[in-house]
This record gives C-alpha cells, sequence and structure tokens, in this order.
C-alpha cells in the first residue's frame, strides 16, 4: 500500500502546549520504518503547513479560539488528504491537537463525493468533540471539530473547504468515550451517533464492543477513516497526552481494536492525535502510537 504520511504540527486547538511536537516524536519513534517493514511504501511524508507558534498569534474569538489559523491549516491539510485518495494511497495524519481532524474529514469527503462512496468514521476518544461555540466550556477547537464535520456549528467550521457537512453523524462510532459535556451528550444524541463509551466497555466486554463496532461499520458504509485520539489510552500507557483522564482503555485493548479494523478491509485512512512529549515518558506514547498504527496497517503478533 502507498502510504503518504502528512505531519500536522498543530496545537491552536487546545489549552495545553507541546502536541505540535507530536509529528516529531512519532517520525523519531521509527514509524517511517516500521511501516516499510510491513511492505508498504512511503510515497510521501512531509508537513502540509507553515505555521508561526501558538505564542504568536492573537485568540480572537474566546468561544472559537485562533480561528483563522485553524482554518488555514485544515485546508491545506484537507487539498492534500484528498489529492492523496485520490492518487490511490492510505492518508495517514500525525497530530498535533485533534482540531485536525477538520481538514482531514474534508479532504477525505470531497475524493469520496466524487467517487461515490459512503464514509464512516471511527472516533477513538476519551472526548466527544461535539460542542459548538456556543456550548463549549473552553473555546477549544479540538472540542468542536466532531460536531462541525457532521454539519454544527460556526460557518467556517461546518464549510471548512467546501461547503456542507462532511460525515453523516449516523455513520461516526465513538469508543472510549469517559469525558463528555452536559449539552455536548444532548447535541450527539439529536445527530444520532453511535458511542461505547468505558461504561459500555465494562458491562459488555471489549471483544464484544470490537465486534459491534465492525458490524455496524460492515452495514453502513463502504469505507471507514479512524480517528485516533491518544488520551482514549489509559495514563499509564499513554503519559504524553494534554488530558490524563483515569479509567481509559488500556493498550492491549487498543491494538486488538486496530487489528481487527484492519480485518475489516474497510480503514482507507487514519489519523493519530494528541501525542505530547513535553508530558510524555521516555518518548512512550510515540512509540504506542507507531505500535497502533502498525497494527492497523496489518501487523500481527504470529
Amino acid at each position: 500500500m502507498n502510504i503518504h504520511i502528512l505531519e500536522m504540527p498543530l496545537d491552536f486547538g487546545a489549552s495545553r502546549h507541546g502536541s505540535d511536537m507530536g509529528p516529531s516524536a512519532i517520525r523519531l519513534a521509527g514509524i517511517k520504518e516500521r511501516l516499510e517493514s510491513l511492505g508498504h511504501k512511503t510515497v510521501r511524508y512531509f508537513s502540509p503547513i507553515q505555521i508561526n507558534p501558538q505564542e504568536y498569534e492573537e485568540p480572537g474569538n474566546p468561544k472559537a479560539k485562533y480561528l483563522q489559523p485553524i482554518v488555514r491549516a485544515n485546508t491545506q491539510l484537507a487539498s492534500e488528504v484528498q489529492q492523496a485518495v485520490e492518487d490511490g494511497g492510505f492518508p495517514l495524519v500525525l497530530g498535533g491537537d485533534h482540531s485536525i481532524a477538520l481538514g482531514s474529514l474534508a479532504g477525505l469527503a470531497a475524493a469520496y463525493q466524487k467517487k461515490g462512496l459512503r464514509m464512516g468514521v471511527l472516533y477513538v476518544d476519551a472526548h466527544g468533540d461535539f460542542n459548538t461555540a456556543e456550548t463549549s466550556p473552553s473555546g477549544n477547537i479540538h472540542g468542536e471539530c466532531m460536531s462541525a464535520s457532521c454539519g454544527y456549528g460556526i460557518p467556517e467550521l461546518t464549510n471548512l473547504y467546501f461547503e456542507g457537512r462532511k460525515v453523516d453523524p449516523r455513520n461516526v462510532c465513538y469508543v472510549g468515550l469517559r469525558s463528555v459535556d452536559m449539552e455536548e451528550r444532548k447535541l450527539m444524541k439529536e445527530a444520532g451517533v453511535t458511542a461505547y463509551t468505558m461504561s459500555d466497555i465494562d458491562r459488555m466486554g471489549f471483544c464484544d464492543v470490537v465486534r459491534k463496532v465492525i458490524g455496524f461499520f460492515k452495514r453502513r458504509v463502504d469505507v471507514v477513516h479512524v480517528s485516533f485520539d491518544m488520551d482514549c489510552l489509559d495514563p499509564m500507557y499513554a503519559p504524553g497526552t494534554g488530558y490524563q483522564l483515569p479509567a481509559g482503555m488500556t493498550n492491549r485493548e487498543a491494538l486488538l481494536l486496530m487489528e481487527e479494523m484492519y480485518e475489516s478491509k474497510l480503514v482507507r485512512s487514519a489519523e493519530i492525535v494528541e501525542v505530547n512529549p513535553v508530558l510524555d515518558v521516555r518518548n512512550q506514547t510515540a512509540a504506542l502510537a507507531v505500535e497502533l498504527a502498525a497494527r492497523l496497517l496489518g501487523e500481527k503478533i504470529y
């Protein structure tokens, strides 16, 4: 498979700095070499953006901070992602904070609409990222990216790259939720997303949840984008993230989910976000990100 690795050193969408160094940490952990050892070809590996550090920019709208630089960066990303898909490649986007999902999903939607393909999104995250400028308690756009991609929120985000929603919320499936705001929860239920929280995992067992996720996508879509936020993992396994919440997924659960998604034959793109080397321990979170990408792209233990 031809892999297009796009580094997005963007941390404008979050409060805690450091995730802009995430792509470098994942690169240093050996992602290119690991994927090529599986027989894949890295046809491009670069960053589509040139952006000032967050400290050099004004936050602007307190309900959608750093809106303009985030829109500019994600518009560039969308163009590159669309081109990668149209070239027959697999876009792998490395963040950065989760606001980069705006660009990934916009570029994928543009490409798949031309092909007449239905896109689903597996959103592996502790958070819903389904706030809007009206409901967000922080004004951080990484918490508004999924709602905007589904058509909810301010026009600058909902109409990024092209006018209209990028993904049908009924084709979005969350795994690993454990921190959702009250108004955000209402909007997610109204939109019709499917969600498996950590409580659901505890009640049902992880293997049962994975089977349901695979079945969900096989019934509804032609292709799947995996959006993986490292804060879905328990801090024991991934300390290098900006939001370290206890009682998250284990590394074994996350690796199994990636293996099973590969076996579904539906995954055509992915992003891994919120690696923060400032908070990491011996780059272990970035190293785990490489493991996850490898499993998603076909690596097996035996």
